[in-house]
């Protein structure tokens, strides 16, 4: 055990035994709390705040993963670094959840009303509000979770009312009737963002509508949803098309209805698609809305909210919108009205909750106006002012922006923040404020009804990063700690949460909430498959924690990761960062026994040998690049870095070539406390560097090295140093491991047992090349297996059979007679020839049987005939050998 350690590390790495009994301490010492001070400056992060039905799934941890990283690397560097956590109230989520939990036991949501059902929402929240929290604290996330907020709490909301009224009475909410997408299933309305659209195979049908007037003249349409002709209110051509010039002003039969619509001209219409005609249904498809703007049509609306028909569709009525457009099409033929229908593939819009069709509809909704407002988040990508990582994420975004819709933010759900809008129920009055009038202003009636309506989840995530720190009160903590500084998520919520945040940053704070956006990609399956549960192919990460360890699962998720591209998971990778921890622990295990008992103190640049200032000039580039990565978010180069680092330059070579001079410590204490005091300034280092990406670990181990520092979570981030830049003597060591794995080669191709030593003849003409060989001897003799070195600079002296290996700059000559033991080898190879000659007699005996050669089977004299060619080979082998030695 070293000196003053109060403890030392148990036999084998266990995860289990230290990642709950370091977060406890870490969380019970206020690590992760971020006060405002002032001589500091501020380093921000907001969580994603995860939905309150959430399960850390993949997604979740690679996020929270990267999160960590930044902020642990911050709060090294002496940042005063807040990461601050909450979580989300997910409006139609949580209500989807509570409504199929009380199915279960019977209940229907409309029998408990709104209060009621309001009730079992939050009962939900306190259930399984805190559960996903957990399960990140299992990740090792250094959030400041005395700060932990939740979307609908006290402050949040009054932050949600503020930014309500603020822009109703600025004219950018609004309340009128335009088409949504509607949710059938749902029975709500959902914004842009909420619609997935996929390629689906469908038909066009096409449908004569009869001229008023003209006996046997029809106007040919086509369409992909027959089932809203009954809200159709004209027949639209292009203007500049001659084949329809005439029959502009006229009138149609709508077919299976008693009604006529007109034909009229308008822009919108492509002449080259279709048959050049379009039927126009503004209260069901968007573009026609516009067009019946411009014409003054009426809005039909023909279909429920659950997607059956209403009473416009006459004798349907009641069916569901794809019964209906099966009868309505065999009624059709039957009437010598349909055309033809031809195949034809198109994009649908489904909800991405329930995987529903949507069914776009005329509703009375509330709007946020966007054209004003999102001009400033525009601006500020492309100036600068924020980045997105990878640059390639702005093609989204600009496509995004460019073809902004007003934003649909009222829901028809219970569970939410609810609009702040107040009716008079005598006179109408509508009134929008962040509390109920007692009276109307209007009328003076005392019982104002609120709107039901609730707003859109995202609108209150969008106001996330300044909420959280207390606006809309003017706070200490929001003038300290805002604008955050980066914020980590997929580049699946870039539409949903990334640019409302950025509007509603500059429109209420009047600055961007924060600089850099880092987009990471998904953590798909060994296969590449998203995961998903309808595959089944999801992985937990507790159980990964269950089965390797918190830090196992950190470094997978982050090594090989690089910003916005998607990832694969696999067990083998897991494994293999298991090792690796197990390799760290080993070789921290190793040293500290070392230094048990030993007084360390620190060399002067004398004393230390030229591995000693190789392994310290390594650990300084190795800072410096690292800090370089981490500040440009390349967190996988970065953990490589640190891996190969370890693995390789600390664990397999710099403390394998100190072995002899520690265990020699009696006859050169100079040389091993040198040594020593590299061996743990080394360790310490390089514990600092890796701790952002494996906290547990490094803290058990520097804590153990280091008993009177408290934690590993606050030492100083490793810096560049000038007096620890030794290049003379990294050049020195690359020759010594060139030397090393070169005779190592020669000695397996040869197999000769690790413990027979060899002669090794040194022959470079460069002289100082030479002068380095002779001084890094004992970096390298011991683990070349050298009995003597001898550098020279000609083959004077070395025998012609000599085994010689080249290596940049030099070759090196290995007796033949040091490798083998003459005698015993020609024994032995007798011996062997001896044995291969009756194997062979036996086996060409066989294989000349007649006998043996017909009755047995094929795939057996195959056999044989392969154990024979394999005989053949092993003894021409054996007799070159004996050539070679009888020269």
């Amino acid at each position: 055990m070293c000196q003053n350690c109060s403890k030392e590390l148990a036999k084998t790495y266990d995860p289990k035994s230290i990642e709950d009994r370091l977060y406890k301490k870490w969380e019970d010492n206020g690590y992760f709390h971020a006060e405002v001070d002032r001589s500091k400056k501020p380093f921000t992060i907001v969580m994603p705040p995860p939905n309150i039905t959430g399960q850390l799934h993949m997604g979740h941890a690679l996020d929270n993963t990267m999160q960590d990283i930044l902020t642990r690397y911050k709060r090294m560097q002496g940042y005063n670094a807040l990461w601050q956590p909450g979580t989300d109230h997910a409006s139609i989520a949580t209500e989807v959840k509570v409504i199929e939990n009380l199915k279960k036991q019977g209940i229907d949501k409309r029998d408990l009303g709104r209060e009621g059902f309001l009730e079992k929402c939050w009962e939900w929240r306190d259930e399984y509000g805190s559960r996903i929290i957990n399960q990140l604290k299992k990740m090792g996330s250094s959030a400041d979770w005395e700060r932990e907020r939740f979307t609908m709490d006290k402050g949040c909301s009054e932050a949600v009312l503020e930014v309500f009224v603020k822009l109703y009475e600025k004219g950018l909410i609004y309340k009128g009737s335009r088409i949504v997408n509607w949710c059938p299933v749902c029975k709500t309305s959902i914004s842009d963002a909420e619609v997935e659209h996929e390629e689906q195979d469908g038909f066009f049908w096409h449908i004569n509508y009869p001229v008023v007037g003209e006996e046997g003249r029809f106007v040919e349409i086509a369409t992909t949803r027959p089932e809203t002709l009954f809200g159709d209110t004209a027949v639209a051509v292009n203007p500049d098309d001659d084949r329809y010039k005439d029959i502009v002003g006229k009138m149609l039969k709508l077919p299976m209805t008693d009604r006529e619509i007109p034909v009229i001209a308008d822009a919108y219409v492509d002449k080259e698609f279709g048959t050049g005609c379009v039927k126009i249904t503004p209260a069901h498809d968007p573009n026609d809305f516009e067009v019946g703007k411009r014409h003054n049509l009426e809005e039909i609306t023909v279909i429920n909210d659950d997607a059956t028909m209403n009473h416009y569709a006459g004798k349907y009525e009641g069916m569901d919108r794809y019964e209906c457009r099966k009868a309505l099409v065999e009624d059709l033929e039957k009437q010598g009205l349909l055309v033809k229908v031809e195949p034809h593939s198109h994009n649908v819009g489904t909800h991405d909750r329930c995987g529903t069709t949507v069914e776009p509809m005329v509703k009375q909704q509330w709007f946020v106006k966007m054209d004003e407002l999102i001009k400033p988040a525009v601006e500020a990508v492309k100036n600068g002012d924020i980045q997105l990582l990878p640059k390639r994420m702005e093609k989204t975004y600009f496509n995004w922006t460019d073809n902004i819709r007003d934003w649909c933010i009222s829901r028809q759900l219970w569970w939410g923040h609810r609009i702040p809008a107040y009716y008079c129920p005598d006179c109408g009055e509508m009134v929008v404020a962040k509390a109920a009038p007692e009276k109307c202003p209007k009328c003076g009636c005392d019982h104002m009804e609120q709107d039901p309506d609730t707003l859109d989840t995202w609108f209150s995530s969008a106001l996330w990063p300044f909420s959280t720190l207390g606006w809309p009160d003017k706070t200490e903590d929001l003038d300290y700690f805002y604008p955050t500084d980066v914020l980590v998520t997929g580049y699946d919520i870039i539409f949903f949460w990334v640019i409302r945040m950025i509007f509603s940053g500059y429109e209420q704070m009047g600055k961007a909430p924060f600089h850099t956006v880092l987009f990471h990609g998904l953590v798909r399956d060994s296969q590449g498959r998203k995961m998903s549960k309808s595959l089944g192919n999801g992985i937990d990460p507790l159980e990964v924690i269950d089965k390797y360890g918190a830090d196992a699962l950190r470094l997978t998720l982050i090594t090989g990761n690089a910003p916005g591209n998607d990832m694969r998971f696999y067990w083998e990778r897991v494994e293999a960062s298991r090792n690796f921890a197990n390799k760290v622990w080993n070789a921290s295990r190793f040293i500290m026994m070392n230094l048990e008992g030993s007084e360390i103190k620190e060399p002067s640049l004398g004393e230390l040998k030229p591995a000693d200032k190789w392994i310290l000039s390594k650990v300084n580039t190795l800072a410096k690049d690292v800090t370089e990565n981490m500040d440009k978010y390349e967190m996988g180069i970065a953990v490589q870095k640190v891996y190969d680092f370890i693995w390789d330059e600390f664990c397999d070579w710099y403390i394998e070539i100190t072995k002899t001079r520690t265990y020699n410590k009696e006859n050169d204490p100079a040389s091993a406390n040198a040594a020593f005091w590299t061996l743990k300034t080394v360790l310490t280092e390089a514990l600092k560097l890796l701790h952002p990406f494996m906290p547990f670990i490094t803290e058990e181990i520097f804590c153990t090295l280091h008993p009177e520092e408290d934690t590993i979570m606050l030492a100083k981030w490793p810096e560049y140093r000038a007096d620890w830049n030794f290049p003379a003597e990294e050049e020195m060591l690359e020759h010594c491991k060139d030397l090393v794995k070169g005779v190592r080669n020669v000695r397996t191709e040869m197999d000769v047992l690790p413990s027979r030593k060899a002669k090794i003849f040194i022959v470079a003409e460069d002289a100082a090349l030479r002068d380095s060989f002779e001084l890094t001897k004992e970096a390298y003799a011991n683990l070349a297996g050298a009995s003597e070195v001898m550098v020279q600079q000609d083959k004077t002296g070395i025998g012609e059979d000599a085994v010689s290996v080249v290596i940049p700059g030099a070759t090196l000559y290995l007796p033949l007679e040091d490798l083998v033991d003459f005698e015993k080898e020609k024994e032995r190879l007798l011996k062997e020839q001896a044995r291969l000659e009756k194997e062979l007699a036996r086996s060409k005996g066989m294989l000349s049987n007649e006998k043996f050669l017909s009755k047995a089977p094929e795939a057996k004299v195959q056999e044989e005939k392969d154990k024979l060619a394999g005989y053949e080979q092993m003894m021409e082998q054996v007799k070159e050998r004996l050539a070679q030695m009888s020269k």
